[in-house]
């Protein structure tokens, strides 16, 4: 995993040591040395959407990335989840933070766990309301795309690419299912 490790308490700030807990735990945590606390590192959630336009959902809303990791590729509206939201809540916000587009949520179509990152990738299937988008500062443009049209050798992330493989599979055959991925 590439996240750097804890190296003060958060409770009182006193500098921590990695071991395996008293308490029967396996695996080493970050332990206080002045307070004694145990802190866990989770992995973070990153939720996001397919929104599809049209009556046969032919096209998909991709957004160009203005922000770092991967910036001037195409993505899918996603983020991390904040704390507060439920998954679709954080879909949904990061749809109209990300793209400014209109949608009705659908359900939960891919799960991707992406281990060495510490990452849990979310991404549900959605239906555009309208066709005119107004993207926030992350995104340089939001625009349309038929499976023929979409940059595939400019796709930002592994998960995107995987979640739209799925997405027009499941089109091409006519029924959709939910996928879970485990991307090494």
């Amino acid at each position: 995993m590439h996240r750097s490790p804890i190296q003060h308490c958060r409770q009182c700030g006193a500098p921590v040591v990695y071991r395996i807990p008293d308490d029967g735990d396996t695996k080493p945590r970050a332990i206080c040395t002045a307070c004694a606390t145990v802190h866990y590192e989770n992995p973070l959630n990153v939720v996001g959407t397919v929104p599809a336009w049209g009556e046969d959902g032919a096209q998909v809303l991709l957004c160009l990335r203005n922000i770092e990791p991967r910036r001037g590729k195409w993505t899918l509206p996603a983020g991390f989840m904040e704390l507060g939201e439920t998954t679709a809540e954080g879909a949904h916000r990061e749809t109209i933070e990300e793209a400014g587009a209109s949608i009705e949520l659908g359900p939960l179509f891919t799960l991707m766990n992406v281990s060495r990152v510490g990452q849990v990738h979310m991404y549900y299937r959605a239906r555009l309301l309208s066709d005119q988008f107004n993207p926030g500062f992350e995104t340089i443009e939001a625009r349309l795309f038929t499976e023929d049209q979409i940059p595939w050798d400019e796709i930002a992330f592994r998960t995107v690419r995987e979640t739209l493989e799925c997405y027009f599979a499941d089109r091409r055959r006519g029924a959709f299912g939910f996928h879970t991925i485990d991307i090494a």
